[in-house]
């Protein structure tokens, strides 16, 4: 679909942007495949088998969350809370889930027909995961009312793609549609699932100022505990706040949350570039020096990076691991290889072996990385051709301009070096069910 919509007229000053996220897109792949699954608790599982508890949560339908399924959770603890259906005997009168392994190929399949459509709606698209992008739709459709009303035709467009996306592949999307991406962002969030919320350039500071302050792109709960000893709740009350006084706390990164808090945000919608590296991390509820706790969750996020790098095409010729000691004390190590592999197991096993380091050691936070990627679908390298860099061997201090603390108790979060990714990613994914998928520069 090319040019702009008969009867829509372009002011420069106002750009439209789109930001479209897939619900819990896992599991409505699942239920695209079985439509008998719609309505029911469904769990997706990285590194499940029918029939054992081993792997970690990926995704977790709405559904599911109910019953206090979340993602990033090792999968006996969710069968605990949900067992699978076909296990239960037939005297089980409580809730039941339907558990499914990672068909990372499907999904991916699936996910091309809809960036399909995205990209025939928007001459920019930036494609920030498989389930999640932002579209500059300002040449495409106008600010301007419908018949004087209080709908948009911007408003229109958003709902024609978000409507073409459920008809013609079959699962649900979330659009925000604002002036700019921090608030477009913001929007796709406000009313899922499957919900349009649509904030014009009048009504940007109507719509964030009643808004939890940890709302704001970029504040995640640490900041948020931050702003809030300084009186600041709300997205209204930092937009109101001396900017010295947030940026003498914060830095640079408060002058940036400041203005997104102002419904400021200038940047433009450009294309992805590709990852240096894949991680995730995830937070004990309270500092642990059990050991076979640490492995689980050293176990659980290797299949998530593992799984994820598989849905870029990316082959590593390193993995590492991050572990977190009181009081915040950030400790890497990491091995490599000769050439470029894509080995689930040998994330794992590598990810074991440099967590036995660690083994006596209390521990708040771990994390698990592959980098020096590769997406040129080389040769794979040979596994005998492993051999320990001892990366990082030094302790580094956590700060705050890539702050990705994580209270939550154990879910799974992206682990970002600065400038790729904000804590209020990692709290949005959280909330939304799925561990795997998204992040944001």
């Amino acid at each position: 679909m090319d040019g702009q919509l008969p009867g829509a007229t372009v002011d420069s000053e106002d750009r439209i942007i789109l930001h479209v996220d897939m619900d819990c897109f896992y599991a409505s792949c699942e239920r695209l495949r079985e439509p008998a699954l719609e309505g029911k608790p469904v769990v997706v599982g990285m590194g499940y088998e029918p029939g054992e508890g081993h792997g970690a949560v990926a995704t977790a339908s709405y559904e599911a969350r109910e019953y206090g399924v979340e993602s990033a959770q090792a999968i006996g603890q969710a069968l605990d809370a949900l067992p699978h259906a076909p296990d239960v005997d037939d005297d089980h009168d409580g809730p039941v889930g339907f558990y499914r392994s990672v068909d990372m190929d499907f999904y991916k399949s699936v996910a091309g027909d809809v960036k399909e459509i995205l990209h025939d709606h928007a001459n920019t698209v930036r494609e920030v995961s498989i389930d999640e992008a932002y579209l500059d739709v300002t040449n495409r459709t106008s600010w301007d009312p419908v018949d004087s009303g209080d709908r948009t035709i911007a408003e229109g467009y958003g709902r024609h793609i978000k409507q073409q996306i459920s008809r013609e592949v079959g699962v649900p999307a979330s659009v925000g549609v604002a002036p700019n991406m921090s608030t477009a962002k913001i929007a796709s969030d406000f009313d899922k699932p499957n919900g349009l919320t649509v904030v014009r350039p009048t009504e940007v500071s109507a719509f964030l100022d009643p808004l939890p302050v940890d709302e704001i792109h970029g504040v995640g709960p640490v900041t948020a505990r931050e702003l809030r000893d300084l009186s600041i709740e709300t997205a209204g009350d930092l937009a109101d706040a001396d900017q010295g006084v947030i940026v003498d706390q914060f830095g640079q990164r408060g002058r940036e949350l400041y203005a997104r808090a102002r419904g400021e945000d200038d940047r433009e919608v450009t294309p992805q570039g590709r990852p240096k590296s894949l991680s995730r991390e995830s937070a004990f509820t309270e500092s642990t020096a059990d050991s076979e706790a640490k492995r689980e969750k050293v176990g659980a996020l290797a299949a998530d990076v593992a799984a994820r790098a598989q849905s870029r095409g990316a082959m590593y010729r390193t993995i590492g691991i991050k572990v977190v000691t009181p009081p915040f004390d950030v400790n890497t190590r990491a091995s490599s290889l000769s050439g470029p592999v894509d080995e689930p197991d040998l994330v794992e096993s590598v990810a074991l072996d440099l967590l036995t380091e660690f083994a006596d050691d209390k521990v708040r936070k771990l994390g698990v990385r592959v980098s020096n990627l590769d997406f040129e679908g080389q040769d794979q390298a040979r596994l005998d051709g492993f051999e320990s860099t001892g990366g990082g061997g030094a302790i580094e201090r956590d700060v705050e301009s890539v702050e990705t603390v994580d209270t939550s108790g154990g879910q799974i979060t992206d682990w970002v070096e600065e400038g790729e990714s904000t804590e209020s990613d990692t709290k949005r994914r959280v909330r939304d069910g799925q561990s795997s998928l998204g992040e944001f520069e």
